[in-house]
């Protein structure tokens, strides 16, 4: 016979995601129902509410068999009359490719997808490289657990499989590189709407907030990678003013501009209009105005302006666009970039083929992959950059290639050790902040646009 537990648990639809579900609990066992829902991937969004996002939008059958769950639990149960009718509505994805496949097969097909990303968003599946290969995304990862499999991955949202396994990263790197080199790109690849979605559907959002809106207090300062990303636009404009020696003009879409130094070596792309998430600048330089690239940086829209404004300033001084392309990335090279955070508490560990330095509060890094560094010619991510609840889930970060010059990736650290800047303060944004951390962000993949139903 099942034990009462004193725990109550009332499942809506989201007040704003067309599909997620919400779970608000009640009782003196309520951390009971709480548990149980989280081990089955909900988010906690407020204090005793919690959220069911995903990328299939199965969210009410998911829910559905949540309850069933916590009712064998001996938890009640409540399932409002609206998600109800979303539980029992018969729907189907229009123009799905595998017609041949029944509903529950359906189902079946996006729950793998689902697990794929909820691996790369839990931050164990690491994803090297994407790109498009006329279709859809593709994509090559590894698994920091099951043995450290790399798999390579095809499609997008409720549609990605694995399509290939390999036995080593160097293995499954090499073999999507022979295949995709021409649109190859590292990291993952931007976010979809599906998952821009199921993000705000998880965040973290106030059930009882006021209507009227607070008045904004004044800013705080923070350690220069917490502080606001700004203006990004007038801070380029700004640059470009003080140095003539770039020149400057938009593309014909008005979407991007390029700002190009006098000798041909050293190129700025600014993207404007992109989510935080994506990159927004991109610094390129060369051997000289014809040759491949010797480095590339690039940089998040949500990257705080004094970072970004330090990066301007060294590349306006000129450091180190002549680095030799053969010249190998060492220890020395590591350590002088490193330098500045020495002594100021962050902590420095070693993993495998990570070295990584971490800030005193954790919120924060400077992350340097070994395996990358003796791949000069792939442009791979070696330095990576970060500031958010994790380095797997970064509100903003910074990535650049071997060849990077250790003098500009030295005034990076030497910001982050010793700058302050300045962000907007929010009633409880360090409360809001605790439970941002066990909503991760979902991986960077382009986008698909939701199901079509029919009753």
């Amino acid at each position: 016979m099942t034990t009462a537990v004193d725990a109550q648990v009332r499942l809506d639809t989201h007040p704003t995601h067309p599909s997620a579900v919400q779970a608000a609990l009640t009782g003196s066992q309520a951390r009971v129902a709480l548990r149980a829902l989280e081990a089955a991937d909900w988010t906690v969004a407020a204090t005793n509410v919690l959220v069911l996002a995903r990328i299939d939008h199965e969210e009410p059958y998911w829910a559905a068999d949540a309850a069933k769950h916590l009712t064998a639990e001996g938890i009640t149960v409540e399932i409002t009359p609206r998600l109800q009718e979303a539980i029992d509505e018969e729907w189907t994805w229009a123009n799905y490719p595998m017609s041949w496949c029944t509903r529950s097969e359906i189902r079946e097909v996006s729950n793998q997808a689902q697990k794929i990303h909820d691996d790369i968003r839990h931050g164990q599946l690491l994803i090297h490289a994407y790109a498009h290969d006329g279709h859809t995304t593709v994509a090559v990862g590894t698994y920091l657990h099951l043995g450290g499999k790399s798999v390579y991955l095809h499609g997008e949202d409720h549609m990605r499989q694995i399509a290939d396994t390999f036995d080593s990263p160097a293995q499954a790197l090499l073999a999507f590189e022979k295949v995709h080199a021409a649109e190859m790109r590292p990291g993952p690849a931007p976010l979809t709407d599906t998952e821009r979605a199921a993000i705000e559907a998880r965040s973290v959002f106030d059930v009882t907030a006021a209507k009227s809106e607070p008045l904004r207090p004044e800013p705080e300062t923070v350690p220069v990678y917490l502080a606001d990303a700004g203006d990004h636009d007038a801070l380029l404009d700004t640059f470009l003013d003080a140095h003539g020696e770039f020149e400057k003009w938009r593309t014909w879409s008005d979407d991007t501009t390029h700002a190009i130094h006098e000798s041909q070596t050293l190129r700025i792309e600014r993207v404007h209009e992109t989510a935080a998430h994506e990159t927004a600048w991109t610094v390129a330089a060369y051997e000289t105005p014809v040759s491949d690239r010797m480095w590339v940086l690039t940089a998040t829209g949500a990257t705080p302006a004094p970072v970004l404004q330090d990066l301007l300033t060294h590349l306006a001084d000129g450091d180190g666009w002549d680095t030799a392309i053969s010249t190998p990335v060492d220890e020395k090279m590591v350590t002088a970039a490193t330098e500045p955070l020495s002594g100021t508490g962050w902590q420095h560990t070693v993993d495998g083929r990570w070295i990584r330095w971490t800030s005193p509060d954790g919120d924060a890094g400077v992350h340097f992959d070994a395996f990358a560094a003796q791949h000069p010619n792939q442009n791979l991510a070696t330095w990576t950059i970060w500031s958010g609840p994790g380095p797997d889930r970064p509100i903003w970060a910074i990535t650049a290639s071997p060849h990077t010059p250790s003098s500009l990736l030295t005034g990076l650290s030497e910001s982050l050790a010793h700058e302050t800047g300045t962000r907007q303060a929010q009633p409880g944004r360090e409360h809001k902040t605790r439970l941002a951390t066990s909503a991760p962000a979902a991986p960077a993949v382009t986008a698909g646009r939701p199901a079509s139903r029919s009753r």
